[in-house]
């Protein structure tokens, strides 16, 4: 019995997982979850998993949530609520990611606030299921790391890089890799209509269901862009042995390509629940709740060049992952943002591409060794890209 801790709890990973969990409850036990301000959503969690801490990242909503176990204990004869512990803060989301508790930590949360956590986790030897793709974006050394130094396992959860991860098993003469992109909403779009769209139709994912920032990031193909950075870790790769596909259906996940001429892809339905069984089975595989691939049913399958001018974000990853140093860092912390920006209607789409790449000329180029160093250099990313967001 595996003692889990799942990080972003009520997000579409957390649910995904919980899916995935809940066909296994001999195997696997819940510790720990934590979420930032959805407490309505986290009471219903508490309620039905019944884990020994909750942590909420927001405070007000530690409080609600501590309420509305205490209102639920006293309506019900179930005492299941009032053993669960709640916690509010960025140190009790490291405490239960490193608690001796805690054996696998699903590392879900979104964007940078993310990034400390796994770290922790890592830094603790836990088996890390990594969703947050911006803690190796922001602190890819440091992350791998203490992976590597404290025993730790890092299992990609990204559909891309766990099709990755399983065609790369046992396997030599590794020569490059491909990720798909499925082109988000305007894959068909043409550039000079791209600046006056609004928010609902670039969170209008055709194939997946996500959030709203990151369907924002798969919309402009940062997403993507991330993800070449986080395969660079992840895999040890060059830049240059890192490719991206546009493919619309979003069967195939990925590719891997051999020195002898031989490509291995991994295919399977648009479905997180398959990559997260796998990071919690692994090296085995369990039955994760999705239905098999029928080719035979399936649509044609389509692939693509980027074009990298209309997705000018992919190609500022691509450029801040040569530069090295905190760009990568800095890229992120400009589209956080601008993506924001974006969202909450100040900029338009096109907008958010000019302000990373802005923060990226005005940003020095400095080395990040260290916690400190990569948080001082996020904090004044964001303030230059605020800044410049401001101007427009």
């Amino acid at each position: 019995m595996k003692n889990i801790t799942i990080l972003g709890a009520t997000g579409s990973i957390g649910d995904s997982t919980l899916a995935v969990l809940d066909l296994h409850p001999d195997k696997f036990q819940i510790f720990a979850l934590s979420a930032n301000t959805n407490w309505q959503k986290m009471l219903d969690l508490c309620q039905k998993y019944q884990p020994k801490i909750v942590v909420m990242r927001d405070e007000k909503s530690a409080e609600k949530l501590q309420n509305g176990l205490k209102n639920s204990s006293k309506n019900s004869s179930k005492k299941s609520a009032n053993n669960t512990q709640i916690l509010a803060g960025k140190q009790a989301l490291n405490d239960i990611a490193a608690a001796a508790e805690t054996d696998f930590v699903m590392a879900a949360i979104v964007g940078a606030a993310g990034m400390e956590s796994g770290l922790a986790a890592a830094q603790a030897g836990k088996r890390v299921l990594l969703a947050n793709k911006e803690s190796l974006v922001l602190a890819g050394d440091l992350f791998i790391n203490a992976v590597r130094e404290n025993n730790a396992e890092l299992i990609p959860v990204d559909s891309e890089h766990s099709a990755i991860f399983q065609c790369l098993s046992g396997r030599s003469g590794l020569s490059k890799i491909q990720l798909t992109a499925s082109g988000g909403p305007f894959l068909h779009t043409r550039l000079e209509k791209l600046q006056n769209v609004s928010v609902a139709e670039a969170i209008n994912h055709p194939n997946w269901s996500m959030g709203r920032k990151i369907s924002v990031d798969s919309a402009t193909m940062m997403n993507k862009g991330l993800e070449v950075i986080e395969a660079h870790y992840l895999f040890g790769l060059a830049a240059r042995q890192i490719e991206v596909v546009i493919h619309p259906q979003s069967i195939l996940h990925s590719s891997v390509y051999f020195a002898d001429g031989s490509t291995i892809s991994q295919l399977g339905r648009a479905d997180m629940r398959s990559a997260i069984a796998y990071a919690l089975a692994y090296p085995q595989r369990m039955d994760s709740g999705v239905a098999a691939l029928d080719l035979a049913e399936a649509s044609p399958l389509e692939f693509y060049p980027p074009d990298l001018d209309k997705f000018a974000c992919l190609r500022l990853a691509f450029a801040a992952l040569e530069q090295g140093g905190n760009a990568c860092a800095a890229l992120n912390a400009a589209n956080e943002v601008a993506v924001d920006g974006f969202l909450n209607g100040k900029i338009g789409f096109l907008d958010i591409a000019k302000i990373i790449e802005k923060t990226l000329e005005k940003m020095p180029n400095l080395p990040v060794d260290n916690l400190q160093n990569i948080l001082e250099n996020d904090q004044k990313s964001r303030q230059i890209a605020l800044e410049l967001l401001q101007k427009l």
